[in-house]
């Protein structure tokens, strides 16, 4: 795999699909390569090399989950009667409200647990590294002024 592929394998994985997939799909996209022997042989020499960078960048994740897991983000929205929100709260909102408090995450790494419906309390899976996930805590309040 030469980059992220949901529900199929993540970068620099081997992986086995059907053979149109890969050629009609995968491969003409650049998502994938094929696994010729000259390939796997070239690709373990990148893990290799690779295999330091990724240790530190797992430590920066290892130290960012603490800083978001003790985080809660107030999200204000438009809330109607009994606390019942209008339109939704997205992954955008919480990366932009993320960035604002000085943090860089693309909002294709956050995944909600639960639906968001009411104003309260409720946790985001946010993905740091591919074996890491912090736990983010949000609360959904009413639009001040509305």
């Amino acid at each position: 795999m030469l980059q992220d592929v949901p529900n199929l394998g993540d970068k620099d994985d081997l992986v086995k699909v059907k053979p149109g997939y890969a050629n009609n799909y995968l491969i003409p996209n650049g998502m994938a390569t094929v696994a010729t022997p000259s390939a796997k042989k070239a690709h373990a020499e990148n893990l290799r090399q690779a295999a330091h960078r990724l240790a530190k960048q797992k430590e920066e994740a290892l130290a960012q989950v603490k800083k978001l897991e003790a985080l809660t983000l107030q999200v204000p929205t438009l809330v109607g009667k009994e606390g019942k929100i209008y339109g939704s709260i997205t992954t955008l909102m919480l990366s932009n409200l993320l960035k604002e408090a000085g943090y860089e995450i693309d909002r294709r790494k956050i995944t909600f647990e639960q639906e968001v419906k009411n104003t309260g309390i409720y946790t985001a899976k946010v993905s740091l590294h591919k074996e890491i996930k912090a736990a983010l805590k949000f609360e959904v309040v009413e639009k001040a002024g509305e």
